[in-house]
Parts: C-alpha cells; sequence; structure tokens
C-alpha cells in the first residue's frame, strides 16, 4: 500500500468516526452535562447559598434551568469536525482534541457562573448579555478556540479543504 492510499484510507476512517458520533450525537450532551453542572454547582456554591436538583440550579432562591443549549453539545461536535476533518499527526490530533474540548468546558462553566452570577445581582441586561451570547458569541467562541488549538498546536492544514486536497491530488 503505497503513501496515498493510506492517506485516503486514515481520511474516510476520520470521516466515518465523524459521521458516527454525528448520529450519537446526544452523548455529547449526556458526557458534558455533569461536566458542566456540577463545575458549576460548586463554584456558585463559593459566592451564594445554591442547591441542584437534576437541571436546576437554585441559585439564592433563584431557579436556573441549565437546558440543552447551556450544555452547548453542539459547540463539542463543532470542535470535534474541525479537529477530525483536519491532517494532523496523531500526537497533535489527541492532544489539540483534548485542549479544545477542555478549553470550551472551562469557558462554558464560567459562562453559566458568569451568568447566573448577574441574574442574582439583578443586572439590568442580563436578558440581552444572555442573548447574545447564545446567538452569536457560543460560535464566535467554538472559531477562536480552534484558531488558538491550532496556532498552539502548530496545526497547518485547513479543516476539510486539506483532505480534499489530499483525495482529489494526482
Amino acid at each position: 500500500m503505497n503513501k496515498k492510499e493510506k492517506a485516503i484510507i486514515y481520511i474516510l476512517i476520520r470521516y466515518f468516526v465523524l459521521l458516527v458520533l454525528g448520529i450519537f450525537s446526544s452523548l455529547f450532551y449526556l458526557i458534558f452535562f455533569y461536566l458542566t453542572i456540577l463545575p458549576s454547582y460548586f463554584l456558585l456554591k463559593l459566592f451564594y447559598e445554591v442547591s441542584l436538583s437534576g437541571s436546576v440550579l437554585k441559585v439564592a432562591g433563584l431557579e436556573i434551568g441549565i437546558v440543552s443549549a447551556c450544555v452547548a453539545g453542539s459547540a463539542y461536535y463543532l470542535l470535534l469536525i474541525l479537529n477530525l476533518t483536519t491532517e494532523m499527526t496523531a500526537k497533535q490530533r489527541v492532544f489539540s482534541l483534548f485542549f479544545s474540548l477542555f478549553l470550551l468546558l472551562t469557558v462554558n462553566i464560567l459562562r453559566i457562573v458568569l451568568f447566573s452570577a448577574l441574574l442574582v445581582e439583578d443586572y439590568a441586561y442580563f436578558d440581552l448579555l444572555h442573548r447574545l451570547f447564545w446567538y452569536f458569541m457560543s460560535i464566535s467562541l467554538v472559531v477562536v478556540i480552534w484558531f488558538f488549538t491550532a496556532w498552539l498546536f502548530k496545526i497547518k492544514r485547513i479543516p476539510l479543504y486539506s483532505d480534499l486536497k489530499t483525495l482529489f491530488k494526482r
């Protein structure tokens, strides 16, 4: 088997994994739900009286429901797509994937804690900020995390484009 055939097989495996994970994308919400809500609960507990019941945080008497959009499962999947559709070494892939997912998780937890605090403190522009983050900043955040990860791990290829170039190169 020559080098190009190996590269094509590797591409097909990566895209197959991506397809299977896409079919079972609800796993992202299941996995990241507890990884998001429990640290958020413990951080909020440092500043407020907090209780947790299922997906509801009760912070200083206010109930804050953590819905699937708060968990951002699709953002994790988008980072996975960017990672798996980019040609890189196995070491780069593993470390960059864990780094980007961990960074998104950390930022997401801090976002939930910050917005919970803004709600509890009755911040006048809470609804506006919450909607801006929900509709616009979430995708921007994933893009920023991806570019930072690519820079940090010296990933020189472009998602999807580099694979297409490999497939159609003579």
